[in-house]
């Protein structure tokens, strides 16, 4: 990971890693217009390298690119940025498999059916699926990973008001109840079958990481003797997790590396390398550690891309991803005490002119062609054009105009003095806007002061919090933390398997930074996802709706998307960007 994403991690299709890069120097050139999402050099990659025939051992070498090191979270209920799941991905593998359209298929280690005439869901595991230390994986396994991310003790953030559509998940989660009682186990806490019993279902059920079940086990033999509230520090967790996937743990050096070696027990068979080696590198390093060699499968930098093309002895896979930059204006504070986001009407960023004028001021387009070689561009929505028909393809972009934003302000009461360098609020206070930045890009400083600069033109005042951009793991701290200081903040998400945004912009999710609520925003999302939209043409109605209310508010405004291109050794095969893909079983070494 380049950039370091924070999102939530529900199954295997949120392990599609973008490569996002932040190499840039100071811009202020304008560009022009555009309304869809394109680039204006599309670059054509294949998915998959070369079949070769596999041979089985050897060690295979993987970059996990980082400027901070990873917090180390190894479990799938707590950990919350993708650096901690890409350093797991080798052994923790999802219970269900998907096909290339992210819909589930029986294939993986439990199979999934839903009832429609009682509202339940039932997942089976198959027989032969075994936790690293030969245990089998039980329906109490599937169970606790509910209990795990409902305590409120172990305060993770992967608990969402969407599993509240789990009958008896809130009681717990509040303390009212000691079980969760939507969860059925008909043949016993040692069977391998678990009912979910929903108050409705929801049409985004039929897709992965739909955030309305969990797509992990958490192994309860293993976990049972720690504490909730200790969870998260133990052990059992930061140094010696236990997995069902292809691959177990041997070691962790602490935000570093990986090692792993195969599980004697894993279900599908054997898989092709002998071990695993994962481990850190800095931005900076990663173009010639792919022109060396020096890792079998590293993520291509977007800003060096022309720099390592031409290697000699690579692959190169690539794909669009389902992942976008973003910039949010905060406009409240998440309350932990009521578990819901509550607005300010008086937020500083609490003025949709104000909002609309800074995205007006961005040249993200000028970033894009001058740096990114074609491999990022502009886009107009918060869902990926991938989900069509879900897509809006009319959403118009907030493209560089400095004289609508100025305008915009002027309009607004955003006064500037003759002779000052900024405006002040219509209230006649100054006007200084935090501006909480991850600083996990090589250049992440020069882009940011790029875009400073763009605001300074229309008269803003926009300043890094702390003087400059933040250290990743202290940016996603204040982030989560809703932190007073912070004004707006740019990140990036990675979107799932189903398009619902619900996860990111409820009121009662804890990822929506920008921290607003509306009336309308919760009907739209309801809508969204109630059982009404297994009507696919009403959903795709309810979706257009949701993406011009979102513009017309620009509470976020979508930024860049972008292709993710993995340099892969010739040696080796089965390597696939693929949804569908097991890489980790299938990839090997070619004879």
């Amino acid at each position: 990971m380049t950039k370091g994403e924070f999102y939530m991690k529900m199954s295997k299709s949120k392990l599609l890693y973008v490569t996002l890069a932040s190499s840039l120097a100071i811009l202020s050139t304008a560009c022009g217009a555009k309304k869809t999402d394109s680039s204006n050099q599309p670059i054509k990659f294949s998915q998959a390298v070369p079949h070769k025939p596999i041979k089985k051992g050897g060690t295979l070498t993987y970059a996990l690119e980082n400027e901070s090191p990873f917090t180390g979270i190894f479990s799938a209920e707590i950990a919350d940025t993708s650096p901690d799941s890409e350093a797991a991905a080798p052994g923790d593998e999802a219970l269900f498999d998907i096909n290339d359209h992210y819909q589930f298929t029986n294939k993986g280690a439990a199979s999934l059916k839903l009832n429609h005439s009682n509202n339940t869901a039932e997942i089976k595991v198959k027989k032969k699926v075994r936790w690293s230390d030969g245990k089998p994986v039980t329906a109490k396994d599937l169970e606790y990973a509910y209990e795990i991310l409902a305590n409120p003790k172990v305060q993770t953030t992967q608990y969402t008001s969407s599993l509240e559509n789990i009958k008896g998940m809130a009681e717990y989660h509040r303390g009212k109840a000691n079980n969760i009682s939507g969860l059925e186990m008909p043949d016993g806490p040692n069977g391998k079958t678990l009912i979910l019993h929903f108050k409705e279902l929801k049409p985004a059920m039929m897709n992965s990481a739909n955030g309305f079940f969990w797509e992990h086990a958490a192994p309860y033999h293993y976990l049972k003797s720690v504490p909730f509230e200790k969870l998260v520090s133990s052990p059992q967790i930061r140094k010696h997790p236990l997995y069902f996937g292809p691959y177990k743990m041997d070691k962790t050096v602490q935000g570093q590396s990986t090692s792993w070696s195969r599980n004697p027990y894993y279900w599908r068979g054997k898989p092709n390398f002998e071990h695993i080696y994962m481990s850190n590198i800095t931005n900076s390093n990663v173009s010639q550690a792919i022109k060396s060699k020096k890792f079998d499968v590293a993520n291509v930098l977007s800003s060096q891309w022309e720099q390592v093309k031409n290697t000699k002895g690579v692959n190169f896979v690539g794909k669009k991803t389902l992942s976008y930059d973003y910039l949010a204006f905060k406009v409240g504070k998440w309350d932990a005490k009521l578990g819901k986001n509550v607005e300010n009407p008086h937020a500083k960023m609490n003025n949709p002119a104000l909002r609309k004028a800074m995205a007006y001021a961005m040249n993200v387009d000028v970033i894009n062609k001058r740096f990114y070689h074609g491999l990022e561009f502009r886009i107009n929505s918060l869902i990926p054009s991938q989900f069509t028909p879900y897509y809006d393809k009319n959403i118009p972009v907030y493209s560089y105009n400095l004289d609508k934003a100025n305008k915009l302000l002027d309009k607004a009461g955003y006064k500037k003095a003759p002779g000052a360098l900024y405006r002040s609020q219509p209230n006649g206070k100054p006007l200084v806007i935090n501006l909480a930045v991850r600083g996990s890009g090589e250049n992440s400083e020069a882009i940011w002061r790029n875009y400073i600069q763009q605001w300074k033109k229309a008269g803003l005042n926009v300043k890094f919090l702390g003087g400059r951009p933040m250290e990743f793991n202290r940016w996603v701290a204040a982030v989560k933390a809703s932190d007073p200081k912070i004004d707006v903040l740019e990140g990036a998400w990675g979107a799932a398997g189903d398009p619902s945004p619900s996860v990111f912009y409820g009121e009662k999710m804890p990822y929506n930074f920008a921290r607003f609520v509306s009336p309308t925003n919760t009907k739209l999302l309801n809508e969204i996802d109630s059982a009404k939209s297994f009507d696919k043409k009403y959903r795709v109605q309810k979706f257009h709706e949701w993406q011009k209310w979102m513009y017309n508010k620009a509470y976020v405004v979508p930024t860049s998307g972008a292709y993710s291109v993995t340099a892969v050794n010739s040696k080796v095969s089965g390597w696939s960007l693929k949804p569908s893909a097991n890489v980790w079983y299938e990839a090997g070494f070619t004879k």
